[in-house]
């Protein structure tokens, strides 16, 4: 079907010319929300509800967090999928429950990046920490309430 603004969709899997690595490759991810600029998720309750859902996702083995941050209208985040489901439907179904008992407004699709290495994981992990500071949110990316973080600084 042709998109009449001219998306394309993206493609999410690892290609098979790419070994995988076996403690679980690291992606970076970004989810946006429709209507930039409006603040859909931070605030307490919506925080509380992503993270559970993604806590519930990594106690089935679908997903280990990393890192997850969320911004007023975008969440990044760095994560590992262990292949119980492809990383499309892991965040397929976590951002339609969170449409469904949040009313979250999401983009479709999102951005993942594979990372190659832990350096890179953890320089992507600075960038995202530091993510509320460059938007002018606070002056110190410390006091941030909406972040989730598992890498040693």
């Amino acid at each position: 079907m042709d998109n009449p603004i001219g998306r394309k969709s993206l493609p999410h899997e690892v290609p098979p010319h790419i070994s995988p690595n076996p403690e679980g490759d690291v992606f970076f991810i970004t989810i946006g929300c429709k209507q930039r600029g409006t603040n859909q998720l931070t605030k307490d309750e919506i925080w509380k509800a992503i993270l559970e859902t993604l806590l519930l996702r990594e106690s089935k083995g679908e997903i280990q967090i990393r890192l997850v941050l969320a911004m007023p209208d975008h969440l990044h985040g760095l994560f590992i999928f262990h292949g119980v489901k492809p990383m499309k439907q892991v965040i397929r179904d976590f951002k339609s429950w969170m449409a469904k008992t949040q009313g979250i407004k999401w983009e479709r699709d999102f951005f993942d990046h594979r990372l190659r290495s832990w350096e890179s994981a953890y320089q992507k992990g600075e960038y995202i920490r530091e993510n509320p500071v460059r938007a002018g949110l606070l002056e110190i990316s410390e006091e941030w309430e909406y972040v989730y973080d598992t890498i040693k600084r």
